[in-house]
């Protein structure tokens, strides 16, 4: 359509003809806002409004979209429209007008509204899913799994969430709770014995525990009673007790394997769970079922694998005036049990003898490869009078035949002295193990890095005798065997470490040695994912050693 600078109507094209329904000849002349332009009610609106006759006065081009136009037979038609000015030597002729009909596009418009929301929607969820498969991935500790997916559904999918956990023999217990304002122990720890299939069919936790689909409830159905089992009756005062108006249950697993069962739980009658949102909770309860399987798979292997670590770690001598003190520490929770582990003993000539040591792995092989390497030491060194070095030797030969150990590192140290009077000399040597630290009177610290060899497993085939070390140990004095885990930490160099652990036992260099033990372990930065092992050996002062030497020479004492 063609209008000149007056708004009056000078041509339109077949086109326009056949959208407007009226001819070139009815059109032409005639005021374009007066005969087309009309507002939502069919009246014509003001001419100040219109912006075609403001685009005219302006000379400008312009646009516009959702425009009603007035057709020949009484119809109202939207347009979406532009001007450009018409020019003839500069001077100004009035606009060209393009426009086409988009009453019929309102429809698709909705539905590509409607298609958009649905995939951010469905976007949304499958974030969720990963975002939980990521979360609780990175834990192994059930409690914490729990906590981590209490925070991740509640409120962001649910106002209320709970999980059930079923065991071997049928029980099942209620291990978590989360409300709007977090955990919610009071709805916790029911114990009920599974029914058989068939009992408490009314139930969706009994449905979805004995192997049932996920089920979505209404508000009819979760306000309604739960006749059958015990545990339906549990289950349906849990849902009216929230005030649900709406529920999911599904299984935490697989069909074959179901670890228990989560229920969400909706109480604003406004904002239902639909199908979109079954499915979502399904996929997630597989995928907790899974991470929960595991992490409850790797505490039983984590018990039995410390039980195992505690049980072969011997009581520790105390002999004449020496006190030793030991801890051992497993990795926190989270990670695996180590093969770090501690040993004293009094050789056949009397001689005490220190060992500190860490297997290669973590995992139950590491800890049988040290209970290996425990028992081996211990004989090979009990009646052998020569160098530490020597016996280490001969451990070294016999551990690819005699044990699983890949790889590993120790101290062996023999205390050599009389055992009530002294003088005391250290002899040791090191198979790859940080250096012992010793602790004198006076405020000293000195780590002991002489005595240094490969670890054990890395020198098969040679001939070289490892070095042994010696050093007299002053009255008052006191040694700390320890492992790498009380030292180095995730993102931290191994100095940093040793600097920590040197400041910390001389700031308890006085404190008993247990004192001191405890508050080594406790003063460890957080961030640790290994296991610790650590041996204290401590001397009389020069005061005790005279009383001890009056009481030895005594009647009493012989």
């Amino acid at each position: 359509m063609v209008v000149d600078p007056a708004g009056r109507i000078l041509a339109v094209n077949p086109a326009a003809e056949r959208l407007l329904g009226l001819a070139s000849a009815v059109v032409r002349g005639k005021d374009a806002h007066e005969l087309l332009h009309r507002d939502a009610g069919g009246g014509t609106p003001p001419r100040e409004r219109c912006p075609l006759l403001r685009a005219l006065t302006e000379r400008t081009a312009a646009r516009g979209e959702g425009d009603r136009y007035l057709r020949g037979d009484g119809r109202l038609v939207t347009i979406s429209w532009s001007a450009s000015p018409l020019t003839d030597g500069g001077s100004f002729q009035g606009v060209a007008v393009l426009f086409t009909d988009v009453t019929g596009d309102h429809g698709t418009r909705r539905e590509r509204a409607a298609y958009t929301s649905a995939l951010e929607d469905l976007n949304e969820r499958l974030t969720l899913v990963a975002e939980i498969t990521d979360v609780l991935g990175q834990t192994l500790e059930t409690d914490e799994a729990l906590a981590r997916l209490g925070r991740l559904l509640v409120p962001r999918v649910a106002d209320w969430a709970a999980v059930d956990f079923r065991s071997g023999s049928g029980q099942v217990h209620r291990v978590a709770v989360t409300g709007p304002v977090g955990r919610y122990v009071a709805l916790e720890g029911m114990r009920e014995r599974l029914p058989d299939p068939g009992e408490g069919d009314h139930s969706p936790l009994v449905h979805v525990l004995n192997g049932g689909d996920p089920l979505l409830l209404d508000g009819v159905e979760t306000a309604s009673p739960s006749p059958g089992s015990p545990l339906a009756a549990v289950h349906g005062d849990f849902l009216r007790a929230v005030g649900a108006t709406s529920a999911i249950t599904v299984p935490l697993g697989s069909r074959r394997q179901i670890t228990g069962a989560l229920t969400l739980v909706r109480t604003d009658p406004a904002h239902p769970f639909d199908s979109g949102d079954l499915d979502v909770v399904s996929d997630i309860g597989r995928r907790v079922g899974l991470v929960i399987d595991n992490a409850r798979r790797f505490g039983r292997q984590r018990a039995v694998a410390e039980a195992m670590q505690r049980n072969l770690l011997a009581p520790l001598p105390q002999p004449g005036r020496l006190r030793l003190a030991a801890r051992y520490q497993p990795a926190p929770a989270g990670s695996q049990v180590g093969g770090d582990w501690y040993d004293a003993f009094e050789l056949k000539d009397g001689t005490l003898a220190l060992v500190i040591g860490d297997v290669v792995g973590h995992d139950l092989t590491a800890a049988a490869g040290m209970a290996q390497l425990h028992g081996i030491l211990r004989s090979m060194a009990w009646d052998h009078t020569g160098p530490p070095g020597s016996v280490v030797d001969r451990l070294d030969d016999a551990m690819p035949a005699i044990t699983t150990v890949p790889m590993a590192t120790l101290v062996l140290a023999r205390i050599e002295g009389h055992p009530q009077t002294g003088p005391w000399t250290l002899r040791w040597t090191s198979a790859g193990h940080p250096p012992p630290l010793l602790l004198t009177p006076g405020g000293h610290a000195q780590y002991l890095e002489a005595g240094q060899g490969l670890v054990l497993g890395a020198q098969l085939g040679t001939d070289v005798s490892r070095p042994n070390a010696t050093r007299s140990l002053p009255p008052g004095s006191t040694l700390l065997l320890y492992t790498d885990g009380l030292i180095e930490l995730p993102g931290s160099d191994l100095d940093t470490g040793l600097g920590r652990l040197r400041r910390h036992a001389l700031a308890l260099a006085d404190a008993p040695l247990d004192t001191l033990c405890d508050q080594l372990l406790a003063r460890m930065p957080p961030g640790t994912t290994d296991d610790v092992a650590l041996l204290v050996l401590r001397l009389p002062a020069d005061d005790q050693l005279v009383a001890g030497e009056a009481w030895y020479g005594s009647e009493a004492g012989r």
